[in-house]
């Protein structure tokens, strides 16, 4: 069952409770990962300040804080790759937050379902063991 979108007061209790620990350009920020509900894969982290959080838990829909852009993005605004949160969970420390989410597509920019589509073999090179799902050249124009 889904806990989200909340009203927006209560998503204002819950943002205002966090602690933005981690500062990138100034912005205080959370460290968010998202999983999927379904299978329990981590698909990507990334960073949240206070308003990606309140919109995600607002709108049912992932937002982060990009640092490059210095901006909060919808996840797959412009791939059409969003994440449906179905959960939202919150660490120890009230300083990462994981949502739980249903996955349209690729998580990752690169064309992957996750963006831990590599691992570390023997000799310390990466070995890719997933396929794409998309193409990154069709979908980023």
């Amino acid at each position: 069952m889904s806990h989200v979108p909340l009203d927006p007061e209560t998503a204002r209790k819950v943002t205002s409770s966090l602690n933005y620990r981690f500062e990138i350009g100034g912005e205080p920020l959370v460290i968010a990962i998202a999983q999927d509900a379904e299978n329990g894969d981590v698909l990507m982290t990334a960073f949240a300040n206070e308003e990606a959080v309140y919109r995600t838990l607002t709108t049912g829909y992932a937002h982060y804080w990009s640092t490059s852009r210095r901006e909060v993005w919808k996840k797959g605004e412009e791939s059409g790759h969003v994440q449906r949160v179905v959960e939202v969970r919150v660490d120890c420390d009230k300083d990462a937050v994981l949502y739980v989410v249903e996955q349209e597509g690729g998580a990752c920019h690169t064309g992957y379902r996750s963006c831990f589509y590599r691992r570390v073999t023997r000799d310390g090179s990466f070995e890719v063991v997933m396929d794409r799902v998309f193409n990154p050249d069709e979908v980023y124009r």
